[in-house]
């Protein structure tokens, strides 16, 4: 469950799986001239070629778990590994003058156990070259490698890769795929955040987690003044295999990436994880449990966003329960769904470290038919920040069997904020705190002799301004207890509207109490829908402490 081992600060650390000996499947003909750094022989590469690839390699059992490292590697610590460092001066397009985009790779070792091969293609002739590992491609600094372990091991592989986009090269990489079939970018900011997967594979079911590997690379060759690259990915797993095609555009304000894949099943699937996203939230305006520290919220997402098939808008606060839960949105052919960092005030977060303020947010637009399934949340308790608790995909509805082929396009958008939103009024905030008492009065020397617990959600644009004069309602549903005090607050701060209500129990559950709600004006909705999951405290916790101590 510790996904955060995957991407802990900028990489991730991957219980990788395992994938066959691909000999057969990059057989060598003709030499070809040398260019740049790729230095094996050449053979025609096409993304037909590798969809033949990945059925192919479905057929045939999975090779298993990866080759032992060179002891030298294998026993690195993470400071260790963070100070090996790729030599900029061979990086993959370095002999292109004035170019605007380059490629470094990272090192093998440590947790990085599954040795990766790339591949350098012509976009012209689609001609592809093997890239083979050396050590002079690496600066080891203070690393305490044993170089002469690694001398003719030409085999060894990559660990994976990053991107860099002018005028930063070499210097601030704005894509990064590392672990398992982890991947990562950035927005105008420069600060990594969540972490996207090629796929998910059995996260909550009765069995463990898969976790496939990306298990080779191949790069076309961009023009100097290009800004977008494609890169393709050869997927392998115990239970599936996959070719995709990435399409990366390194744009000013966000890096947005067009992907395509073509899986094939070895096994039959219990749960198939679509555009997978791994996030943290530890706390926030509406879970402050693990908030005792100095910093106001602590998050990389605070919400997951959905727009439905149906044309509906949703939004639904994270949160950081005390027990796993995992929750399913059933969709048709959605049109969109991500992991959203809405609030980018540094005053929030007040950290120097994390910079939480300038995490994107990663929005999923699919391209072609999804069909029926659900949006899958999965929110694992977490004590901090250093643990992503966070798994969110898209699971289609037919159960996966042996030998079936799917195929899903979609794009991806990382930015400070999702390219779509909706027209009506959205919310800004959620908040929650205790009730039973009169909105801007303490519960005084005298407290309630009913418990009850506030919810505050905060709404922004939209009609919401021309609306209040002909009434708002807010529509409420519960799954249990009640709704009662309910006030409409404008808030001039934000220049939007505070719903508040407080919920009473009517029973000693402690089963999560599923709230909804949206706000209509003359029958009409006027908002997107708030969805959000309370949990009840034991019927012994329901009460208000005074601890003053007076003397």
């Amino acid at each position: 469950m510790n996904r955060r081992r995957f991407i802990k600060a900028s990489f991730a650390l991957a219980a990788a799986c395992g994938a066959p000996g691909m000999a057969g499947l990059f057989s060598r003909t003709a030499w070809a001239d040398e260019a740049g750094i790729a230095d094996g022989q050449t053979r025609a590469f096409d993304f037909s070629e590798l969809q033949n690839m990945a059925s192919s390699l479905a057929k045939n059992p999975w090779g298993g778990a990866p080759r032992p490292l060179p002891n030298t590697l294998a026993t690195l610590t993470p400071q260790a590994y963070n100070s090996i460092q790729y030599d900029a001066g061979h990086a993959l397009w370095n002999n292109i003058e004035g170019r605007q985009l380059d490629v470094q790779f990272f090192h093998v070792g440590m947790g990085f156990r599954r040795r990766v091969r790339m591949f350098s293609v012509d976009p012209s002739s689609r001609q592809a070259r093997e890239i083979h590992f050396r050590p002079e491609l690496f600066n080891y600094h203070d690393a305490g490698v044993d170089t002469r372990q690694l001398e003719g091991q030409t085999d060894l592989g990559f660990a994976g890769f990053r991107a860099f986009k002018a005028p930063e090269l070499a210097r601030r990489d704005v894509v990064s795929f590392l672990g398992a079939s982890y991947f990562r970018a950035v927005d105008s900011t420069y600060q990594y955040g969540l972490s996207a997967r090629g796929l998910a594979v059995d996260t909550f079911t009765d069995q463990p987690e898969e976790f496939p590997d990306f298990t080779a690379f191949w790069f076309e060759t961009p023009k100097a003044d290009d800004t977008t690259f494609v890169v393709y990915a050869l997927l392998d797993s115990p239970s599936i295999t996959g070719a995709y095609k990435f399409t990366i555009h390194c744009e000013s304000t966000q890096v947005m990436m067009e992907v395509e894949n073509h899986l094939f099943a070895r096994k039959d699937i219990k749960q198939l994880g679509i555009a997978p996203m791994t996030s943290m939230f530890s706390c926030g305006t509406n879970e402050r449990r693990m908030c005792d520290t100095i910093h106001p919220q602590i998050h990389d997402s605070d919400r997951l966003a959905m727009w439905r098939g149906n044309g509906e808008w949703v939004c639904r606060p994270l949160n950081n329960p005390q027990r796993l839960q995992f929750n399913a949105f059933m969709d048709e052919n959605p049109k969109g769904f991500g992991l959203l960092q809405t609030d980018h005030k540094f005053e929030s977060y007040q950290d120097i470290m994390g910079w939480y303020n300038k995490r994107p947010s990663l929005w999923v637009e699919p391209r072609n038919r999804w069909g029926k399934g659900t949006v899958g949340l999965m929110e694992i308790p977490t004590t901090g920040e250093t643990l992503d608790n966070i798994v969110c995909f898209w699971q289609p509805e037919k159960p996966v069997k042996a030998g079936d082929k799917l195929n899903f396009e979609y794009r991806l958008y990382w930015s400070g904020d999702a390219p779509v939103h909706t027209p009506l009024a959205r919310v800004y905030a959620t908040r929650t705190g205790m009730g039973s008492f009169p909105e801007g009065w303490a519960p005084g020397e005298h407290y309630p002799s009913q418990w009850s617990r506030r919810i505050a959600i905060d709404f922004i644009g939209g009609k919401l301004k021309e609306s209040a004069p002909k009434g708002i309602e807010p529509v409420i549903t519960l799954s249990s207890g009640e709704a009662k005090q309910v006030e409409i607050l404008y808030v001039e701060p934000f220049d939007g509207y505070r719903i508040l209500f407080d919920w009473y129990p009517n029973s000693d559950s402690v089963d999560p109490v599923e709230m909804r709600m949206f706000l209509r004006c003359q029958g009409e909705a006027i908002s997107e829908t708030w969805l959000y999951q309370y949990f009840p405290p034991a019927p012994d916790k329901r009460n208000y402490v005074d601890d003053r101590q007076m003397r």
